[in-house]
């Protein structure tokens, strides 16, 4: 990418790292063309750059996390699907007449082990996000993933999903063609599989649109993910009417890893490369392949029975609230 490019994708509180971190590359270059050492002051401003680095991503605030996990640059499910692998083959089609570019999935191994993994598709640029309704499935999307969910239960392979989509798609024509009723079905079936399920949340987990295909006995979630009940903007819009109040929505919505952790929603925070998962993409599919590899050994030694109750007492037990008198 070009650093024209990598400028224009920076974000507000990214722009005074990329400056230390440009300032040092300039130096580099210099005293490379004019042969002078300057490493003690090379080594002294990128011990700063660690420092802020270190001071600004320890410190988000929940819309700021938002931004993170909303990165243009940030992996997607498929740039995670062919860095774990050691091969895989994408399945297609709901088997109704539809095929869902906002939903993929397919067969694959990883570390050796047959698996099924599918997840939502964000596209890298406008066309190609246009071409995937930036992440946010169709009633086809949800059915294709159920049908291969299926797949899976029938052969015995475990199923890892990503989770990355603002929400479902809320147009007239998905409402036409059944929306609730495919997240609420997957909602459904994803209780009575037999194998082992692990999703992981790997940028935006939204609405009804995550949870269609988060129904797992291990949820993990990278740190610098949300995972909520609506976008902040739209909880705002309904809320106060304004959907500048996002930041406001966010703080109240408990979105962020530590919180959910908190909460008892997720099961385990993934810690990402410093600078977030797009800085270091190889780094963060490593750290997500080694906590499947870990999980999906714990699971295996449960039988189906087991994995079944778990899975439906994990969820049963979210939700606590107290009564006021």
């Amino acid at each position: 990418m070009a650093v024209s490019d990598r400028k224009l994708q920076l974000l507000d509180f990214e722009k005074p790292l990329a400056e230390l971190e440009d300032r040092i590359e300039q130096i580099r270059s210099l005293s490379e063309q004019n042969g002078v050492d300057v490493t003690d002051q090379i080594t002294q401003l990128e011990g700063r750059a660690d420092q802020l680095r270190q001071e600004i991503f320890s410190s988000l605030t929940p819309m700021q996390e938002l931004q993170l996990a909303r990165h243009p640059r940030r992996p997607s499910t498929l740039d995670y699907i062919h860095a774990i692998s050691d091969e895989w083959m994408e399945l297609h089609g709901d088997r109704r007449g539809y095929d869902d570019p906002a939903i993929v999935g397919g067969v694959g191994r990883i570390g050796g082990q047959p698996v099924l993994m599918l997840g939502h598709q964000k596209g890298r640029d406008t066309k190609d996000n246009v071409a995937r309704n930036f992440g946010m499935p169709f009633p086809s999307g949800y059915r294709k993933a159920m049908r291969l969910m299926d797949h899976a239960d029938r052969f015995g392979l475990p199923i890892i999903s990503f989770i990355d989509t603002p929400a479902a798609w809320a147009g007239l024509e998905a409402e036409q063609f059944g929306q609730g009723e495919a997240i609420a079905l997957n909602l459904r079936e994803m209780f009575r599989l037999d194998v082992p399920i692990i999703c992981t949340v790997i940028g935006e987990g939204g609405s009804g649109g995550a949870l269609g295909i988060g129904v797992g006995d291990r949820l993990l979630m990278f740190e610098h993910s949300i995972y909520s009940v609506a976008p902040p903007e739209a909880c705002a819009a309904i809320l106060w009417r304004d959907a500048q109040e996002g930041p406001q929505a966010a703080e109240a919505l408990k979105i962020t890893a530590t919180d959910l952790q908190e909460l008892g929603i997720i099961d385990q925070i993934l810690t990402e490369p410093p600078g977030g998962a797009h800085v270091d993409p190889g780094k963060a599919a490593d750290i997500i392949k080694t906590a499947v590899l870990s999980n999906l050994e714990e699971l295996w030694r449960l039988s189906p029975q087991e994995r079944r109750q778990q899975r439906y007492h994990k969820f049963r037990n979210m939700g606590i609230f107290s009564q006021v008198p």
